[in-house]
């Protein structure tokens, strides 16, 4: 049994920001990545998108464009804890953040319940 609990989520004003946390709960027989995907909360009809993802011994992390230069990811093996560092933070940041787990960067077999984060102008 997986569980990825995340944290870190709250309210910030325009150009604040805020470190997400996702903790892996369980044990992982295989090699694994993670991402973060958001879900506006503004638009509810609107999919999720992946903003960053990365793949031990896979290169490079993906950083969405929406977000790259503000927004890094970074990945604790030994403590099994994704993080994301949000950084000048806009409205348009505002959705709730979810945490997924896969054996690839494109599909994802485990999901979180999300944490909100809400931006002020």
């Amino acid at each position: 049994q997986v569980r990825l609990d995340e944290s870190g989520g709250g309210s910030v004003q325009s150009g604040g920001s805020l470190t997400l946390s996702c903790q892996v709960i369980g044990s992982i027989d295989f090699g694994y990545c993670m991402a973060w995907f958001r879900r506006p909360s503004q638009y509810p009809g609107k999919d999720q998108d992946k903003i960053a993802a990365i793949c031990p011994g896979g290169g490079r992390p993906y950083i969405a464009d929406s977000v790259k230069g503000r927004f890094t990811v970074s990945q604790d093996d030994a403590k099994m804890t994704l993080t994301l560092q949000m950084n000048s933070l806009e409205p348009e940041d505002t959705a709730m953040y979810v945490c997924a787990l896969g054996r690839n960067s494109v599909s994802f077999r485990y999901w979180g319940q999300g944490t909100q984060v809400t931006v002020s102008a």
